[in-house]
């Protein structure tokens, strides 16, 4: 999983230029640092500094303007927002969500609403699936599937980490891209679920969710999937490598009366508000 670099501080009075910058770009395009400094009525060069520091948090890029060679010297350059940079600015993508949604539930119910959730997560799940099929390519059974899904996920904007814990382990989602939209329709919730627990190869319960208003969206994975792990492995007796830090072992997980249903099935459970 990469790491992400931090953007160092910028003073807030550099940070307000740099915003109407970036406004200036949206509003008339791409432009050069002596045009910026026109509108501005600053120096060109003050006007390049921040330009320089928009370039490096990817919210500019700098292109060589068409027929811009100027003489002997260096030729006309011009700065541009990136998609990145135009995203920092609102959008309304929640509100046409919502009016869609609303649409679909007004004219198809329920059901509707679901097979919509269902197609928007399809591409995600197949990415996923990708992921976790590489990766099991490689580890084979003893690959840690919740691990490997955590990293797709926060490759896909979801900040996902995994963890373990003493009745098996954890997801936890630290974004939710359509938060606002799945606090109306929980559908998209319930769909995400299913995608994990077809991706962890087990059953799941939804212990948290952002659109619930808790802080981070947390599923529960069962220690049944150290089970099958073993069982792929074809160990059907006590392991004979340590099962993870914080799972229980085979003996353990079947006296407690464990489920072994091998069809992935959903468990949710609402924190309390």
């Amino acid at each position: 999983m990469r790491a992400a670099v931090p953007s160092p501080a910028v003073p807030a009075e550099d940070g307000r230029t740099r915003d109407r910058v970036s406004g200036l770009l949206l509003e008339h395009g791409p432009q050069s640092a002596a045009e910026l400094a026109a509108r501005l009525g600053i120096s060109p060069a003050a006007v390049r500094r921040h330009l320089d520091g928009l370039v490096a948090a990817g919210r500019v890029d700098e292109r060589v303007a068409p027929g811009g060679q100027r003489g002997r010297g260096r030729p006309a350059r011009r700065f541009a927002l990136t998609d990145a940079g135009r995203s920092s600015f609102p959008h309304a993508y929640d509100d046409l969500a919502l009016t869609a949604l609303r649409f679909v539930a007004e004219h198809g119910g329920p059901d509707a609403v679901r097979a919509v959730a269902e197609k928007q997560l399809a591409g995600l799940a197949e990415r996923c699936s990708t992921a976790v099929a590489s990766a099991e390519e490689v580890a084979g059974a003893t690959v840690d599937r919740a691990q490997v899904l955590a990293a797709a996920l926060t490759t896909e904007g979801y900040a996902a980490t995994a963890s373990a814990i003493s009745s098996g382990g954890q997801l936890c989602q630290h974004h939710c891209p359509v938060a606002h939209v799945a606090a109306e329709f929980p559908q998209l919730c319930e769909a995400e679920t299913a995608v994990i627990s077809k991706l962890v190869g087990t059953h799941v319960q939804r212990l948290a969710t952002i659109a619930h208003g808790d802080g981070i969206c947390t599923t529960h994975i069962p220690a049944q999937l150290t089970l099958r792990a073993e069982h792929r492995a074809g160990n059907k007796a006590t392991p004979a490598r340590p099962v993870p830090a914080g799972r229980a072992t085979a003996s353990e997980h079947l006296e407690a009366g464990a489920s072994t249903r091998t069809t992935p099935s959903i468990d949710r459970e609402r924190t309390p508000a």
